[in-house]
């Protein structure tokens, strides 16, 4: 790895060997290789994923991606959301899935259905999707123990001008980010990269919810914001698996959360959009783990 996050006096050494690193191998010409590894684990509390674990989240990603793809097929103007989550959550279970959101903390549906002005955690029920609507649906299952997700927002029907904009810019803000995926990039590239673009479209990027690491449990470190300076936050590395979902508003990113301790709504109860894809960082560059177009 050519630039690593610089290492401070006091941080475990990246060798591994327990010892603080200016008491091992700071300023040791012949200094133990550096286990990426066990530096991230200590450092950041991330756990990066070998071959198999890699295989194992791609097995759990396609199957979520099959899942929103039988949503698109049936979506329609007059479908409750509810029908929605007995969709996502039948796929699963008849192919052998659980859907993780299903009783996470208390979260009670299998799949989070948000509509219109909902940012995300909007709670499958029996709303009637009219023509005109947009709709994020958030999917995030467990495959032989091991976790993926992804999220992507529909029209129903014929879309407004306000319903296609905001899509668009979501979608491109997906995009800008993948362009910052890559080995020595930085967390803070991403959201710098998001930022930017949504932005400069004149829409809104939300503060209070962000990607995050996933594979081996539904959230992990690291945090992955949408907004960021260049160059700040955890180095990018091979076998680094985490999500990055930006939502974004067409009015003011300020939001609130519903009595149900799960709706967040915009505040100014205008648009926003989502997409979401599992990603891994790999020796030149990345792959998608739940990919689909945009």
């Amino acid at each position: 790895m050519k630039n690593m996050t610089k290492i401070g006096r006091n941080d475990p050494c990246p060798c591994g060997s327990g010892k603080k690193y200016k008491k091992c191998c700071m300023g040791k010409q012949n200094a133990n290789p550096v286990d990426i590894g066990k530096w991230y684990r200590q450092k950041y509390n991330i756990e990066l994923k070998q071959p198999a674990d890699i295989e194992a989240i791609r097995a759990a990603g396609r199957l979520v991606i099959q899942g929103l793809d039988r949503v698109e097929a049936e979506l329609k103007a007059g479908m409750t959301t509810e029908e929605i989550n007995t969709l996502v959550h039948d796929h699963a279970m008849a192919n052998n899935a659980v859907p993780a959101p299903l009783n996470y903390r208390g979260f009670p549906k299998s799949v989070c259905t948000s509509v219109n002005e909902v940012i995300c955690h909007g709670i499958p029920g029996d709303y009637v999707l009219k023509d005109g609507d947009i709709i994020n649906v958030d999917i995030t299952h467990i495959y032989n123990g091991y976790y993926a997700d992804a999220s992507k927002t529909f029209f129903v029907g014929t879309p407004g001008t306000d319903a296609e904009k905001i899509v668009g810019v979501a979608a491109g803000s997906l995009k800008a980010a993948m362009d910052m995926l890559a080995p020595d990039r930085t967390i803070g590239d991403i959201g710098w990269a998001i930022q930017r673009y949504a932005e400069g479209r004149g829409c809104s990027v939300v503060r209070e919810f962000v990607g995050h690491g996933v594979g081996f449990d539904f959230h992990e470190p690291p945090q992955v914001p949408h907004y960021g300076k260049k160059g700040q936050g955890v180095v990018l590395v091979p076998g680094m698996v985490f999500t990055v979902e930006p939502m974004i508003n067409l009015g003011t990113a300020k939001l609130f959360v519903e009595d149900d301790g799960w709706t967040a709504v915009t505040a100014d109860r205008k648009l926003s959009a989502q997409f979401e894809q599992t990603f891994v960082i790999t020796e030149d560059g990345f792959e998608s783990l739940t990919p689909y177009s945009l």
